[in-house]
């Protein structure tokens, strides 16, 4: 019986303790020399193999399309579906532990986590993914600490400060509590019982606030648990505790950004936008947007609830921001557009600008170049960087009359090249979050036309997913036995050849929808990709971009890009890691056939 059987690699690591020593004792040894081929395209498998020492390829014909190494194991798909989709050869002398079939699919019928490792689909292994997940959930919220959560500020005041000044000190600090400095005791006083005061006990402004304050104050330090913060507010029925870092008061917590914390608070949010009344409200609530995205994808928020919350913050914030520096002149003759992923719904941090402006005809050079100042220059003030590329209201490229845009359509299609490619591109995933939307309509109609039939154009826009090669040689160093793999390129491997032959395909039917998941549902109804696989591809995409998301929130400022280490992954994410980008290259191979790029 094998005792170096390792129990802690995938699939067995979802295997009980009396499940494992089961296994074991069916397991045997096998030596494959170099170049033996283990399973054929095609055939059936008696045996899952688990590699020991050695390298075996991983081949579709004569394509090399993964290798494999020590601890990896093969063919699950021969062996539960009766057929290997691709062959695999030794690369090297090769030693393996051989799992039974028979054994491997008593374990697939009694243990559900062990059995979805085997399931072709990867929606199915998603699903399984997100139930261990969400049994994870409330324990390791539980374990967040209250330095996580969002503190109102310790603002002091004296005791024989009036009720006047306590108010005003509150709106200047956008606080609804203050803290009140009486001798030696500290107390506490809120916005409610300023208001009781005044209406229902007829006090004047004049009265010391020392006189309304609590001092029953409870306190929690920064480390403290949420979890104790949510047991001390319940057993004292305070709304607001005192956080204190020693004999320093670091703030106060209320229970609306508790439950904020525990539920998020993205409506606060969004009220927040709308109650704005300048711009500097606009940078705190733009502020709040990223820590929203943190709290959310920690609480286990799925990639594709946080792109539409986000998408709707992001744009409400951009519709006030519109409504705060239009200047008269411009307000009703105009269409604020976002473009890009956060013209796709797919954008979750705040990454670069994207936004330009269709005018209806000619206007007030002096409002129109005050526009593009005052716009761009707030959002880069409220942390959204310029666009490397110019695409920016500020830049005049992007907001001129409509006749213009459409004079720039007809040069991009007759004259095409990469910038002219990128821009289309951009365009066409254009969103109106301001103004007139008739003006993008009436472009994004125009654009259609213009592409409608033109197939080798349509095939020299879609040739751009053959911009990036396949991650596949990266793959040597993800199975090495020391579990450290090279940083992958999540978006040029496997996202953008997903939007973007997408984007081609849509564009060809002249489909209005912008979200990648949207054209994709659109493609399956019109029969353009089997509806199973576009399934497939719409799960392939989310799981890649809700990745990237998380690599780049765990890098400060969540500016990182789109690299991750397959070996800080947990088991289920590097299997399903290697299935997204099989199916990233499936539907790369399926756009390439559609529009026959091998001719050009």
């Amino acid at each position: 019986m094998p005792k170096s059987f390792d129990a802690t690699n995938p699939p067995f690591d979802r295997l009980e303790t009396q499940e494992i020593e089961a296994l074991r004792d069916t397991l045997d040894v096998a030596y494959f020399p170099p170049g033996e081929v283990v399973i054929a395209q095609e055939a059936a498998a008696e045996h899952l193999f688990v590699i020991i020492k050695g390298t075996v390829e991983e081949r579709d014909g004569d394509e090399l399309v993964a290798l494999l190494g020590p601890k990896d194991s093969f063919d699950s798909r021969a062996l539960v579906h009766g057929r290997s989709g691709h062959a695999f050869v030794t690369r090297e002398e090769t030693l393996v532990y051989l799992v039974p079939r028979d054994a491997v699919l008593r374990l697939i019928q009694t243990n559900p986590r062990f059995a979805s490792f085997f399931y072709l689909e990867i929606s199915r292994k998603l699903d399984a993914l997100a139930h261990d997940e969400d049994e994870q959930r409330v324990g390791s919220l539980m374990r967040a600490r209250v330095s996580d959560v969002r503190l109102q500020p310790a603002s002091f005041i004296d005791a024989a400060d009036t009720i006047e000044t306590a108010g005003h000190r509150m709106r200047e600090i956008g606080s609804n509590a203050l803290l009140v400095r009486n001798g030696e005791r500290t107390g506490i006083i809120t916005g409610m019982n300023l208001s009781k005061a005044v209406v229902l006990r007829r006090l004047p402004l004049e009265t010391p606030v020392g006189e309304l304050a609590h001092y029953d104050v409870v306190t929690l330090a920064p480390d403290d648990f949420v979890f104790s913060a949510l047991l001390l507010m319940t057993r004292h029925s305070k709304r607001r505790i005192v956080v204190r870092d020693g004999d320093a008061y670091v703030g106060i917590l209320e229970d609306i950004d508790l439950l904020g914390f525990i539920g998020g608070s993205t409506q606060l949010v969004a009220g927040r936008i709308d109650r704005a009344q300048t711009q500097q409200d606009l940078a705190d609530a733009a502020g709040d947007i990223e820590g929203q995205v943190r709290l959310l994808r920690r609480q286990g928020a799925k990639i594709e609830a946080l792109c539409e919350l986000v998408s709707d913050l992001n744009r409400r914030l951009l519709e006030r921001l519109h409504g705060m520096v239009c200047p008269p002149a411009l307000r009703d003759h105009a269409c604020l557009i976002v473009m890009g992923s956060e013209g796709r719904g797919e954008q979750t941090l705040r990454t670069d600008q994207d936004n330009g402006l269709i005018l209806d005809g000619p206007v007030d050079p002096t409002a129109l170049d005050a526009y593009r100042r005052d716009f761009n220059g707030a959002l880069e003030r409220f942390g959204f960087p310029p666009c490397p590329g110019g695409v920016m209201v500020s830049n005049p490229l992007w907001s001129k009359p409509l006749d213009d845009y459409l004079a720039d359509f007809r040069r991009w299609i007759a004259l095409p090249d990469e910038t002219a490619h990128m821009n289309v591109a951009i365009f066409y995933d254009a969103v109106a979050v301001a103004g007139d939307p008739a003006l993008l309509e009436r472009a994004k109609a125009s654009l259609i036309e213009l592409v409608r039939g033109e197939r080798a154009y349509l095939a020299h826009f879609a040739k751009a997913i053959d911009a990036f090669a396949p991650p596949i040689g990266l793959f040597n160093n993800l199975i090495t036995s020391e579990g450290k793999g090279d940083a992958l390129d999540l978006k040029k491997g496997g996202i953008f050849p997903i939007l973007h032959g997408v984007r081609a395909l849509a564009l060809e039917k002249g489909f209005l929808e912008t979200g990648t998941a949207e054209r994709l549902q659109r493609l399956a109804e019109e029969r353009v990709l089997k509806p199973d696989f576009a399934r497939e591809v719409t799960q392939a995409f989310r799981f890649l971009s809700g990745l990237r998301l998380d690599a780049q929130l765990a890098e400060s400022g969540g500016r990182s890009g789109s690299l991750v280490r397959p070996a800080t992954l947990s088991s289920m994410e590097r299997d399903l890691l290697r299935d997204a980008f099989l199916i990233a290259k499936q539907f790369r191979d399926i756009v390439r056939r559609h529009f026959n790029l091998a001719m050009f």
